[in-house]
């Protein structure tokens, strides 16, 4: 049957461990997903002669550009890992990261697992007939023909932000780029992938099947249940050792009161072409990365500080710990900045308002090894990815 439109109810959002993947258990779908957007750009040029005034043709020189973005609510680290992203368990000795055994996952930053060449990954849209819940009409049971599927194939993960701010509830904004984009009539099993051979630059002939859709996911925060979501009053900022680079107080009971605070990890990258080729080869990432830590706080009191001291500072370290609503988790999920470097301090007052003050700071990735430098994630959640 039509629809007359498509709105949330009826729509999940999905990834898979590898593009060249396409079985149920190499794909997973995303929770508290809030909002998707992607697009395709076709980028051509005419061409002309004497003797024609109209273009005789328009060909495509350069790959067309795939673009994906979307938001989640944070809660324990599963999306982080499905995305590919090293996370590890809080309290648990192992780690995690896509596809991988915990046992196997050693050491990490947070993005080490974008740093290596491959294939990327594929996301799927799922759409269910007018008036269904995706989740609740599929739970337990398979997607079957009416459910249809918009796929974007050879993604890379080229910006991830997460947004903590009072009256709000903690949000990661999430940017990907692709290489190919399909859509599918039916999303039961063994549907096109859309994914390409990157070297050769033919279609992957892999089927996918989606796994069955449900409310919570994969997200379970050891063992209590699914979180729904995390709480602003709920989130403790240390930055205790940031103090040495503020003129004003940031810290402890006398100090600012932060009214967000954000993370930023940008992993631009650049397609490599070659002749021969209709697609990348390769998008390498652009190093170095620099992560950007920003808070913004109602100033209090003042800092005994001075700048031609703080211009001499070494790299703090700064972490962020969210508890779990129900507090049965001592924490949530907790980000932790090593290597940070002030890069700015701006203050603002006027008649009428607090006195505001705003702080960037920022550290650059370090390899997959490298323990002082960079960003570094723990969760709660136990269950692994793609099993």
């Amino acid at each position: 049957m039509a629809r007359n439109r498509v709105i949330y109810q009826s729509e999940g959002l999905y990834v898979s461990e590898d593009a060249s993947l396409g079985g149920s258990s190499s794909n997973e779908q995303l929770s508290r997903v809030q909002s998707a957007n992607y697009s395709f750009t076709i980028n051509r040029q005419d061409v002309n002669q004497y003797g024609d005034l109209a273009r005789i043709d328009s060909l495509v020189l350069d790959p067309p550009t795939v673009n994906l973005d979307f938001s989640y609510y944070l809660a324990d680290g599963f999306n982080e890992r499905a995305l590919g992203f090293f996370v590890q368990h809080t309290g648990v000795a192992t780690n995690s990261q896509r596809g991988a055994s915990a046992a196997a996952d050693s050491a990490g930053n947070f993005a080490s697992g974008h740093l290596t060449a491959g294939s990327g990954a594929n996301f799927y849209i799922v759409t269910s007939p007018n008036g269904d819940d995706l989740n609740t009409a599929g739970a337990g049971t398979a997607l079957d023909a009416d459910d249809t599927v918009i796929g974007i194939g050879n993604c890379y993960v080229s910006d991830y932000t997460v947004d903590m701010s009072v009256g709000a509830l903690p949000t990661v904004n999430v940017t990907v780029e692709g290489a190919n984009m399909n859509s599918v009539a039916s999303a039961a099993a063994n549907f096109a992938n859309p994914a390409v051979d990157q070297e050769a630059g033919t279609k992957f002939l892999a089927p996918v099947s989606l796994p069955n859709p449900t409310t919570d996911g994969g997200l379970d925060a050891s063992g209590i249940g699914a979180i729904t979501a995390l709480r602003p009053g709920d989130i403790t900022l240390d930055l205790s050792n940031l103090e040495t680079d503020s003129l004003v107080k940031i810290d402890g009971a006398d100090g600012a009161h932060v009214q967000s605070a954000s993370i930023s990890v940008p992993l631009s990258r650049s397609p490599i072409d070659r002749l021969g080729s209709r697609f990348p080869f390769a998008r390498e990432v652009d190093f170095p990365v620099s992560c950007t830590l920003n808070v913004s706080a109602v100033v209090s009191d003042e800092n005994a500080k001075n700048l031609a001291d703080i211009l001499d500072q070494g790299s703090q370290t700064a972490t962020i710990r969210i508890k779990d609503k129900n507090g049965s988790v001592a924490n949530a999920v907790e980000y932790t900045l090593k290597g940070l470097k002030i890069d700015s301090q701006s203050f603002s007052s006027s008649i009428g308002s607090n006195k505001t003050v705003d702080l960037t700071f920022s550290t650059q990735i370090g390899g997959p090894n490298d323990t002082l430098n960079g960003v570094f994630m723990s969760g709660a959640g136990y269950n692994q990815v793609f099993v």
